[in-house]
């Protein structure tokens, strides 16, 4: 029987075990099923590993549970077995070491960002990691341990949410990068003082690095923390082998950085990516070898600070459309990319428009989830070659976050100033409904993004150099179903830097003047959608078939009633005019949908306005 935990601290080195997922994928689990699943439908396989570090000289245990929290399971649809993944992971791993040694049930983080750079809130964050870290108690663990996160406020709301289920030892781990920062750009010393004043009872690093880079980091976090401290690094970093990826540190290498780590003042050492039962091996006997002392520590407590924060440049500053808002009605037209590589109609298009007096086209962004010309491509051809302004539709759908700002410095840098952040439709709704979507963002995030890069910084806080200046456009539905919870969104992207709000098409206009008057205490520039129908068919279609338009049956009876095709035309070039004649003086401009690239009828819907 092994005695308390927090006991066991006080006497020496622990060695913890290695990699589960490493151990998986050597035996033929390929890494796109889910490693936590197979505490239900294959426990023996799971509970050998176990055994395998058991013999290796491992005296914690981690639970097969790494991703087994709501948001990694619902990626297989697994959601509704948490607690029982995490019970069985608790349970097969006691089953393999008995009462000789501890039980640590293992919690990741969630695997998307949270609020308000991602989609999934406090409240859901922190009833996942309780639920999780429930049954993982309820199937008998000895301590939890919390591993590789990049973001301290997620780990702190794991922590509160692990210690209002339990009062059990918990290690905290977080991952660094090579340039010894978390991936939200926080030094060691910042993770150690905030972490410190948690209700934890050991501190560390793993994961992201081999042994060389972990050293370094606990080396640092131990200048800001008198927590007992723990290491569990990769095996070096992978390299792609015959198709496989291999982690190339030895055994004996992990093992000596094992002793510098203990020299460190390390009180746990155990390995994680790549490391097997091989290398857990070595580093116990390096550790039996070495009968280390601790060594003393200076605490140098060093808080996180609030860096100055400059402002974005003014709004009329950004470019010449952001120059007219507010001082003329804006005109905009929407021009689809092609679906191929040949963009001269749309390009002809865009001259047409400018031609015609528009101030501006908008680019959409794989509208309806259909595969056409990236927009970005679109808009730099239009304003090379036509000189309009282009407002640069951006979504959520297809990037992670280091790729969306990755793409928007390459967009600033290409002399395009406007955007329209969106969320983007899911892919189901368009062409490819097998196609996978990222989502780490939504628009909201997305303009908080934007606005840090036109404050100088990225995400996590790092100088970008010279400030962007976007000026940020964002959608919003005054027809929306849910219109008190469209108003809040809308509230929170103007909160965080929204400039300029783009309507869904208006048909209903008592409801657009319900919709400005409700946004009037934090309202922006507005660009009034307008979409003239072709046809009966047309406005069936929306209606029915596309989220978040509705069309009023009284003007789907005016298109019905058509004789002709090109009477339909008319009728619903007619309608857009009426709806913007009545809404003029209410808005900052017009923001045109021509249906099936027919400009003309963009055209024609501000004939003999001005």
């Amino acid at each position: 029987m092994v005695k308390d935990f927090r006991d066991r601290l006080d006497e020496g080195i622990i060695i913890c075990d290695g990699a589960m997922g490493t151990m998986l994928y050597a035996r033929g689990i390929y890494i796109n099923q889910c490693f936590d699943a197979l505490n239900l439908n294959n426990p023996d396989l799971v509970q050998q590993i176990h055994q395998d570090y058991l013999n290796a000289g491992a005296e914690i245990l981690e639970t097969n549970t790494f991703g087994a929290n709501y948001f990694k399971l619902a990626a297989y649809g697994l959601e509704g077995k948490l607690s029982e993944i995490n019970r069985l992971g608790a349970e097969i791993a006691r089953k393999a070491g008995g009462n000789e040694v501890y039980i640590a049930g293992s919690l990741g983080p969630l695997g998307k960002p949270m609020a308000p750079i991602g989609n999934i809130s406090s409240e859901q964050a922190y009833t996942s990691f309780y639920q999780q870290a429930a049954a993982l108690v309820e199937g008998g663990c000895d301590l939890l341990i919390l591993e590789t996160f990049t973001s301290i406020t997620e780990i702190e709301l794991a922590i509160d949410a692990v210690r209002e289920v339990t009062n059990l030892p918990i290690i905290a781990q977080v991952t660094f990068t090579d340039l010894e920062e978390t991936l939200m750009g926080e030094t060691p010393e910042q993770v150690a003082f905030r972490l410190s004043r948690k209700s934890i009872d050991v501190l560390g690093a793993n994961c992201s690095q081999g042994p060389a880079g972990i050293l370094t980091v606990i080396e640092r976090m131990g200048q800001s923390s008198s927590l007992p401290l723990s290491a569990q690094p990769n095996a070096g970093m992978p390299r792609m082998v015959e198709g496989r990826f291999i982690y190339l540190s030895s055994p004996e290498y992990m093992a000596e950085y094992a002793k510098r780590l203990i020299q460190a003042g390390v009180s746990i050492i155990g390995g994680c990516c790549g490391t097997t039962s091989t290398h857990i091996k070595a580093i116990t006997a390096a550790v039996r070898a070495l009968q280390p002392r601790k060594k003393h520590r200076t605490i140098t407590i060093q808080a996180t600070g609030n860096e100055h924060i400059p402002a974005a440049k003014a709004t009329a500053q950004k470019s010449p459309l952001a120059a007219k808002l507010g001082k003329k009605l804006i005109k905009v037209a929407e021009i689809n990319p092609p679906r191929g590589t040949d963009a001269s109609k749309a390009v002809q298009g865009a001259q047409l428009l400018k031609e015609a007096g528009f101030d501006g086209v908008n680019i959409p962004d794989g509208p309806r989830a259909s595969a056409r010309m990236s927009p970005l491509a679109l808009s730099k051809l239009i304003s090379d070659r036509v000189g309009i302004e282009v407002i640069l539709h951006y979504c959520c759908r297809d990037r992670n976050i280091l790729g969306m700002q990755s793409d928007l410095l390459g967009i600033y840098a290409l002399d395009l100033r406007n955007l329209l952040l969106i969320t983007g439709d899911p892919p189901k709704l368009g062409d490819y409904p097998d196609a996978t979507a990222v989502f780490d963002v939504d628009s909201i995030g997305l303009v908080r993004i934007v606005q840090g890069l036109n404050r100088g910084y990225d995400l996590t806080g790092k100088s970008v150099g010279q400030p962007t200046s976007f000026l940020i456009g964002v959608g919003a539905n005054p027809g929306a179903l849910k219109f008190e919870h469209e108003l809040e969104r809308l509230k929170a992207k103007v909160d965080n830097g929204a400039e300029m709000i783009l309507t869904q098409p208006i048909f209903d206009l008592d409801r657009f003047k319900l919709f400005l008057h409700k946004i009037e205490s934090f309202r922006r520039p507005v660009l009034m959608g307008l979409l003239p129908l072709a046809s009966y068919r047309n406005a069936e279609f929306l209606h029915n078939e596309v989220p978040g338009m509705t069309i009023p049956a009284e003007i789907r009876e005016r298109l019905r009633k058509a004789e002709t095709k090109k009477e339909a035309q008319r009728i619903g070039i007619e309608i857009a005019r009426e709806s913007l004649l009545q809404a003029r003086d209410l808005v900052e401009g017009v923001y045109i949908m021509p249906p099936f690239g027919r400009y003309e009828a963009a055209i024609e819907v501000l004939h003999e306005m001005e």
